[in-house]
């Protein structure tokens, strides 16, 4: 037997519950670029990094708000139900997952990009360079 069958798969029906439900809190780079690329952006895409990495090269359409800087004075131009999407460096970045707990902590929609810059790029696709930032 070896370490991956070692433990038991989980029941069908207690996995489709449980890989459905990470659709709500996650969603992937190819997904938030296809909305970006055909206008169908329905979402704050927030870069929680510093300014400094947000001006060397962003996800197009992002807005610079790194994870420490989250108050709700910084998301007073959204309207309440706006649904953020946030990203930081990449799967070895927690920056995301600190920003989710903060606009979830501030009634805020949240889902992760967990890919962030290093999976925007492994998918191919290009950066932005400086915009302006929140």
């Amino acid at each position: 037997m070896s370490l991956v069958s070692e433990i038991p798969a989980a029941p069908p029906a207690e996995a489709l519950a449980h890989f459905e439900a990470e659709f709500t809190f996650q969603t992937d780079c190819w997904d938030v670029h296809n909305a970006i690329t055909t206008g169908q952006k329905d979402f704050v895409l927030l870069d929680v990094r510093s300014h400094e990495a947000h001006a060397a090269g962003h996800v197009p359409t992002a807005v610079s708000l790194p994870h420490g800087k989250i108050i709700a004075g910084k998301l007073a131009e959204w309207p309440a139900e706006a649904l953020f999407v946030v990203y930081c460096a990449g799967p070895h970045c927690n920056g995301a997952a600190r920003a989710a707990v903060r606009l979830a902590r501030l009634g805020r929609p949240v889902k992760v990009m967990p890919g962030g810059i290093t999976g925007w790029l492994d998918e191919g696709f290009e950066l932005a360079r400086a915009l302006a930032h929140a």
